[in-house]
Formats: C-alpha cells, sequence, structure tokens
C-alpha cells in the first residue's frame, strides 16, 4: 500500500498547477485546492493571488488533514484507500463515502448502511466486509460508481461535459493499475 505521501504525490500530479478554466465551478485552483478550501483554511477569503501562490508544502497539509485523516480515509481497507481518497478531493469526503456506502449497499450488506457520506463504525465495518466478500471487485465497483457519477455530473449540467474525458481517464488510471 503506498503511503498518504505517495497517495498525495499522485493527487498533485494529476491536478497539476495553477489553473482558472472558465467552466470549472470550483473557480481557480492550484494543485486541485480551490479559492473555497484555502478560504476554509486560510480562515478568511482567499483572494485569487493567494491560491496563485500557494505552496506545495500547504496543499499537502491540507489534503493530508482534511481529505485523509479528517474524514477518516485511514481507516478504511488498505485496498481502497487511495482511490477513495483520490475521490475525496475530486468530490469531497462526503461523495467519497457515499461511494463506499453504496456500493457496500449494492453488495448486499446487512444491515443496509445508511448512505449520508459519515465515516462512523458502521461504514468502516460495511466497507471491511465488502473487501473480504468481493476482494478486487469492491474497487473496481467503486470504479463504476465514480463514472456513473461523472456522467451524472455532465447529464444534469453540460457545460461540464468539458471536463469528462479528463475525469474518466483518472479513473482509468487506477483501474489499469488493478487490471
Amino acid at each position: 500500500m503506498p503511503s498518504v505521501n505517495e497517495m498525495i504525490n499522485d493527487i498533485l500530479r494529476r491536478e497539476g498547477g495553477y489553473v482558472d478554466h472558465p467552466a470549472d465551478r470550483g473557480g481557480p485552483t492550484k494543485y486541485g485546492i480551490t479559492q473555497q478550501t484555502l478560504s476554509r483554511y486560510l480562515g478568511h477569503a482567499a483572494l485569487v493571488s493567494e491560491v496563485q501562490n500557494l505552496s506545495e508544502d500547504v496543499a499537502r497539509e491540507i489534503y493530508e488533514r482534511n481529505y485523509f485523516y479528517g474524514p477518516a480515509i485511514n481507516t478504511l481497507p488498505e485496498e481502497i484507500q487511495a482511490f477513495v481518497f483520490d475521490s475525496a478531493v475530486n468530490h469531497g469526503p462526503r461523495r467519497a463515502i457515499k461511494f463506499v456506502q453504496s456500493v457496500c449497499n449494492q453488495a448486499g450488506r446487512e444491515p443496509p448502511l445508511s448512505e449520508d457520506g459519515a465515516m462512523g463504525p458502521n461504514t468502516r465495518k460495511g466497507a471491511q466486509w465488502a473487501q473480504q466478500e468481493m476482494g478486487e471487485y469492491f474497487l473496481k465497483a467503486l470504479f463504476e460508481e465514480r463514472r456513473i457519477f461523472y456522467h451524472a455530473i455532465v447529464a444534469a449540467n453540460p457545460s461540464q461535459g468539458v471536463f469528462l474525458r479528463g475525469w474518466l481517464n483518472r479513473v482509468d488510471e487506477f483501474a489499469s493499475e488493478v487490471a
């Protein structure tokens, strides 16, 4: 299993440097850290210049604290941590955890998990159960759950279609590692 630092290296590689695409609902970002996320970290409304000048060290701290340890991604089975962590970065931790809860429920987890995006003991147990029962198919089901979500984003807001290929490539990068 990769370390959290190695996972963050991969996220930084995928996210790249500063961008401000007009169709990106997140607005200006650097290393994938949005202006809104940086504002929460700084405790004030971040200026575009603060996003542009964001250091990699601060981005790493935000990812580790707010997207890995804070939402307890680190308590999931090791086999799915890197993908769920990347999902948390891309969609927010609650959505990433909902992917896990949904796949557990679709696999027949009893009792069913509340798909609330909160990482509690039942979600942890459910994920452990799914990993034991499904093996590598658990991760593959998470890939599919995320692909479906991307398509739903574009269906609801066609302006986001400009990002679809890149989003799907992101999932495919993980899938190729499993294949």
